[in-house]
């Protein structure tokens, strides 16, 4: 796990293992008919999750729930996990991340869950540690959106934090933004923030805007922070000494640009003065991480004496689990 980090919510992830499980081996216990065709039932083996390419890791934190859930579908012991890094490590191409013994039906029936999951985790951190690198020095910091992949929210927002990223809101249940529609249906800027200090006391309120004047409504109205939208440089740089003239009245209010925004513009970008840059491309654009689990053949063997048949299978769902901490 990051260092310092409490990680994806537990029962997020017990879920999310759950239903990866179900979509490679049908409905809980499930089956996956070569391995049980082709490997003793009692045959244990020592594999290791290997990363292929260079990059940030992020996702080992699922390893242990994929591995626990397989070995309680299947009724066999669980394996033991030796790590070689941890989740925010920058790897070379080549690194073992991890050394998995145990049953080899866990392993081998196990392994493209458990890769999906990592190779993924570890796209969107490496990529946000490409935005990382591109600000250090700056003040500035990258920002993730809710542009994630459906039931992976939890996992990928972990994995931009593993890419030394930060999160933004978690959904539209934390942070209000008021963006051009809602002022539509509000009637303005101001009718808006108001409506939700009314209705949800509890929450920042973040206002879009896509031109300098209307910044000065949003402070107006009382707006925590800015989106500043889709601003050439200028008109951003602009906008930012424009919020900034009125700190004295206001105290410091966020600045987060947004928007047509690429790594050879970063820094750009950042020395305009703004505390966060947002790139929904850390989630939704990503590719994945080649990571892959390499089996030791010189460790695969059944025990002395191990009788062939299947050992009993048991069902337990995703309810019935209960969460690590």
């Amino acid at each position: 796990m990051l260092a310092g980090d409490p990680g994806p919510e537990p029962l997020a992830l017990t879920r999310l293992v759950a239903v990866a499980l179900d979509e490679d081996l049908g409905p809980a216990p499930g089956r996956d008919v070569t391995t049980q065709s082709t490997v003793d039932a009692h045959a244990r083996g020592r594999a290791d999750v290997v990363a292929r390419e260079a990059g940030a890791v992020a996702g080992l934190v699922a390893v242990p729930e994929v591995l626990d859930q397989v070995a309680d579908r299947l009724g066999l012991p669980r394996v033991e996990v030796t790590w070689h890094v941890a989740d925010g490590s920058v790897v070379d191409a080549g690194a073992v991340l991890a050394t998995l013994a145990g049953p080899t039906h866990v392993l081998l029936v196990a392994e493209r869950t458990l890769l999906n999951l990592v190779s993924r985790a570890s796209g969107v951190a490496t990529h946000t540690h490409r935005w990382t690198q591109a600000l250090t020095g700056t003040g500035a910091r990258v920002l993730d959106t809710r542009k994630t992949t459906p039931g992976l929210r939890a996992l990928e927002k972990y994995a931009v934090r593993c890419g030394g990223g930060t999160n933004k809101r978690m959904g539209l249940f934390d942070v209000a933004m008021v963006k051009d529609n809602h002022v539509v249906a509000a009637g303005s800027v101001a009718a808006a923030v108001r409506a939700v200090r009314e209705r949800f006391a509890d929450v920042a309120i973040q206002v879009e805007v896509d031109r300098p004047e209307q910044a000065d409504e949003a402070l107006d109205a009382g707006a925590d922070f800015l989106l500043l939208d889709n601003m050439d440089t200028g008109t951003l740089a602009a906008t930012v000494a424009r919020v900034r003239a009125r700190e004295g009245a206001t105290g410091h209010v966020d600045l987060e640009a947004t928007g047509n925004l690429a790594l050879d513009r970063a820094r750009e970008v950042a020395l305009t003065g703004v505390d966060y840059l947002s790139v929904g491309a850390l989630t939704h654009s990503s590719p994945i991480l080649d990571v892959a689990l390499d089996l030791d053949p010189r460790s695969v063997a059944a025990p002395s004496g191990a009788r062939s048949e299947e050992p009993t299978v048991t069902s337990v769902t995703a309810e019935e689990r209960v969460p690590r901490p």
